[in-house]
């Protein structure tokens, strides 16, 4: 144990040898009660000493659906503003800090699903993970309501920008430099990475950013009340006080969907818009995909389900930014003619998230940051996964390096036993905490890896070994602009 004198106030923290572990560190006031669907409000400190040697609160969410975890630590909770801080040390100069958004299909997952010890104690840095108001209850659109609810459709953004805050004005007490801050998120963690590129709130919060397998905020924000209003039996205009009297959980049994949308008020740009806009005062980028990433929807399985048809339009709409996907899926089955149900299915993820990562990082380039791209294709090697091959999330192990901690409570797909899994996720991690630590994934000890441009198309592939291709993504790229 160690307790630590912050302005906030006091707090005892995990000693782990190798890196200190403070959880469950409150930047929100609860967001429950009146205060359900409005703005965050920033957490004030505390008088006793705190105990953050525990998992905190997850947002709240149903449990199961595709997640792959039998047991995350946290109970769930309306009261979910909470962030956790892993540290190589409290002295010294200054570390670099990378702030960590959770995954789980704007609807669920939790910072608690993550194990950062590694990743602090390699890359001698700050990793800071956070929880964070999901479905319903983050994503709502309510502006239609009253001008207290303008914003509403973007709560969970907000309340990242106040953890943001928070960490600019606290961090440097756990070891980590405000100035020198990378945000970072993988699936739709990733794209609140992207949407918070168009948030005039969030600017100058970070100074770098990684987006694993993120999709593109572009849509405007859509009122769900009179769909709230026809499941719940009532009048459009009763919506706002059911949804205020009623339990959390009767609101996550709504089970209604989100993605992050252009609400005008905390999200003012598409991502490609804002990217392209902010020019030289945006900041570098690092993203890619995975090269199976629809096994994790299809779990392998050349079945088809019933619900694909749909959800493919679905996926390349969403891949295009609204525009029509028909001669693309056109293009996709010419392109695949033998293949079945299940693996179409996959080629549609894969696509979705491919053409958002590649435009991104070509724009960030092109704008003047730089963009890095990559795509991970190691296979998974546990008997679990066998058929799912590089899948969605697979990555995640790698980038914390956990592969290091077999006993780590973080997913894997690979066996961390496996000498070349251990090494690939040595050299990734590594890429990583350099990106972290000067913008560019770059040293003397590293191949190098250009910025991904136009021109030359330079990619990362992760395999059995790194090495730089390219254009690997030439096929797709052609099917995208049919």
């Amino acid at each position: 144990m160690r307790v630590l004198s912050t302005r906030l106030g006091k707090i005892r923290g995990l000693d782990n040898a190798d890196a200190l572990s403070f959880l469950g560190l409150r930047y929100g006031e609860p967001p429950t009660g009146s205060q359900r669907f409005l703005a965050p409000i920033k957490s004030s400190g505390w008088r006793d000493i705190l105990d953050a040697t525990h998992f905190p609160n997850r947002s709240m969410q149903n449990e199961g659906g595709l997640s792959l975890r039998s047991f995350v630590p946290g109970n769930v909770s309306e009261d979910c503003l909470f962030l956790n801080i892993t540290t190589s040390a409290l002295t010294g100069k200054l570390k670099p800090v990378m702030v960590w958004i959770h995954g789980g299909g704007f609807i669920g997952g939790s910072a608690n699903e993550y194990d950062t010890q590694v990743l602090s104690q390699q890359g001698d840095m700050v990793v800071v993970s956070l929880n964070f108001r999901v479905g319903t209850l983050g994503f709502l659109d309510l502006s239609s309501h009253g001008d207290a609810y303008q914003g509403s459709a973007c709560n969970g953004l907000r309340d990242i920008i106040l953890a943001l805050q928070w960490v600019r004005d606290n961090i440097d007490e756990y070891g980590g430099d405000p100035q020198n801050i990378t945000l970072a998120g993988q699936s739709s963690g990733a794209t609140k990475v992207l949407a918070l590129l168009g948030a005039p709130e969030a600017e100058g919060l970070f100074h770098k950013a990684i987006a694993n397998s993120a999709t593109c905020a572009y849509h405007a924000a859509q009122d769900q009340s009179e769909k709230i209003a026809e499941k719940l039996d009532i009048n459009r205009a009763d919506v706002l006080p059911a949804l205020l009297s009623m339990t959390a959980q009767e609101i996550v049994d709504l089970e209604l969907r989100y993605r992050i949308t252009v609400d005008g008020t905390v999200v003012t740009r598409p991502t490609f818009e804002a990217i392209q806009d902010r020019g030289n005062r945006g900041v570098p980028l690092l993203t890619g995909s995975n090269l199976n990433e629809g096994t994790l929807y299809t779990r392998g399985l050349d079945s088809g389900q019933d619900h694909y048809s749909e959800f493919n339009i679905s996926l390349a709409s969403e891949m295009l930014c609204g525009q029509s996907p028909d001669n693309y899926l056109a293009a996709l089955k010419e392109t695949y003619p033998h293949a079945s149900p299940g693996r179409f299915h996959e080629l549609v993820w894969n696509d979705m998230f491919r053409r958002t990562v590649l435009e991104a990082a070509e724009l960030s380039t092109a704008a003047g940051p730089g963009g890095w791209l990559y795509r991970f294709d190691l296979p998974a090697n546990l008997p679990r996964f066998k058929n799912y091959g590089a899948s969605h999330a697979s990555e995640m192990a790698f980038t914390f390096n956990t592969i290091a901690k077999p006993s780590s409570h973080a997913l894997t797909f690979h066996d961390p036993y496996d000498p070349i899994v251990r090494q690939i996720a040595e050299q990734w991690a590594s890429r990583i905490i350099q990106f972290c630590k000067s913008g560019q994934p770059n040293a003397e000890a590293l191949e190098h890896w250009p910025k991904y441009n136009r021109a030359s198309r330079d990619c990362l592939l992760i395999d059995e070994r790194l090495k730089i291709i390219s254009d690997p993504d030439l096929t797709h790229r052609q099917l995208w602009s049919r």
